[in-house]
């Protein structure tokens, strides 16, 4: 199993070029199941959880061409010839994106079966709210050894639009009612939608297929259902929650850096902070330049902050930010509103000297002036990065265990850390002795 040793205390400068975004490109990849014709998307980022979503599609029968130059992936789907609307528990059990199948399987065939999916352990994340959003559009749903059955009822060729209002705000489940409501008749209204850019995207590239929306990005999205959907070519938004990555990165160890292609008009909340804590932050044309002269005890200031639902800090970035409190001026406290098991990287951080009490959903940080290198082992994805963060700057060797969740989120995080000064290595367990 991979990790990785990175030897902290270097500023970082130069420039990163941000990826795509996966939360953008797994549903897109979804939405490719809409048409019979192809559809190219461009700047998909080179993930495990790519990889194993073009696995699943793969499994059904659907067509897929991989390219592309200096690492921006190009992905052509054609789910012309798909013959099996089923996704199966051993291709999805580690990706919670898998219920983003079960939409347009169900719009497009009039049937799906689909495993109730895996991911991150974050917290629960229901999937009631796809399935009573999909069944007031008139889906027969029933959840059976694991797997969610869906199919249309007898007589009906397309699903019926609706007036859905969602318990809560999901994200996936405005994207599964998105997909499903492009091939359904009449209008469907979405209240309580997500409002996050990767959904502004998705249903861009739904527009360019010949989808009628209107209202995407507020929390009100109105679809007028089509018969048929077509090709296009769409270029993948660029990760918001990389680039914020990196803004903690390069604001907790100093240095200059452009991050080429990021989108700040995405992270206002996680920008004013950072403002709001001394760090330079510059939005420019086709990217975002973030500066700081030293590291963060001497130069940033600790922000408390609360997360909260798209336009609001989001919970993605939580785990970042709060290890640079860790190493900044004063005390902070953090609130966690979105997942309940979203502090699991406090004891890691702890372990490198970090000074953090957590109680229920508030984490109350003391910085300090330096953390000590020692091995720490990953939980999720983003406490994941929040590790690597710390290991930039803590004293000595650092080594990050289980990065496969890393993996699961960020496009060469070690060799774009490295192309900036970044004293970090991927290593490999030797094998066991015979």
């Amino acid at each position: 199993m991979d990790k990785l040793l990175i030897r902290g205390g270097r500023p970082l400068t130069g420039t990163i070029r941000i990826s795509g975004a996966k939360n953008a490109a797994l549903p897109e990849l979804c939405a490719t199941l809409l048409t019979a014709e192809p559809v190219t998307l461009t700047n998909v980022p080179r993930l495990q959880d790519v990889a194993t979503m073009l696995t699943l599609i793969r499994n059904m029968g659907v067509q897929v061409e991989q390219g592309g130059a200096d690492n921006v992936g190009t992905v052509t789907v054609n789910a012309g010839g798909l013959s099996s609307p089923e996704a199966p528990y051993e291709l999805v059990k580690t990706m919670r994106a898998s219920v983003l199948a079960l939409g347009p399987l169900l719009a497009r065939f009039g049937e799906a079966t689909v495993s109730l999916p895996g991911g991150c352990a974050i917290g629960s994340r229901p999937v009631d709210q796809h399935i009573k959003g999909l069944q007031a559009m008139g889906a027969e749903i029933v959840v059976e050894h694991g797997y969610m059955i869906a199919k249309l009822p007898k007589g009906w060729t397309r699903l019926k639009g609706t007036h859905i209002t969602t318990d809560m705000v999901t994200v996936t489940g405005t994207e599964n009612f998105l997909m499903a409501a492009a091939l359904a008749e009449g209008e469907t209204i979405l209240e309580n939608a997500a409002q996050e850019p990767e959904i502004v995207d998705l249903a861009e590239l739904l527009i360019k297929m010949g989808a009628k929306i209107e209202g995407h990005g507020t929390h009100r999205i109105r679809i007028t259902g089509v018969e048929k959907l077509h090709g296009t070519t769409h270029q993948v938004v660029a990760d918001r929650i990389e680039a914020g990555t990196f803004l903690c990165a390069v604001a907790a160890t100093g240095g200059d850096v452009l991050l080429q292609h990021g989108r700040a008009d995405h992270l206002d909340a996680v920008i004013d902070k950072l403002r709001d804590a001394g760090v330079r932050v510059t939005a420019l044309p086709d990217g975002i330049r973030v500066a700081s002269p030293g590291p963060a005890h001497q130069h940033v200031k600790a922000q408390s902050f609360r997360t909260t639902e798209y336009p609001g800090f989001p919970t993605d970035m939580q785990a970042q930010f709060m290890t640079l409190n860790c190493i900044a001026q004063g005390a902070s406290k953090v609130t966690e509103t979105i997942f309940e098991n979203r502090f699991m990287h406090v004891n890691e951080l702890v372990r490198l000297g970090a000074h953090i009490q957590t109680d229920g959903k508030v984490a109350v940080i003391e910085g300090i002036t330096k953390l000590s290198g020692a091995t720490v082992m990953a939980t999720d994805l983003r406490a994941s990065a929040s590790l690597v963060i710390a290991g930039l700057v803590a004293e000595g060797e650092t080594m990050v265990d289980r990065i496969y969740h890393l993996d699961r989120g960020y496009d060469q995080m070690e060799a774009k850390l490295r192309g900036v000064g970044a004293d970090i290595e991927r290593v490999s367990n030797s094998p066991a002795l015979a």
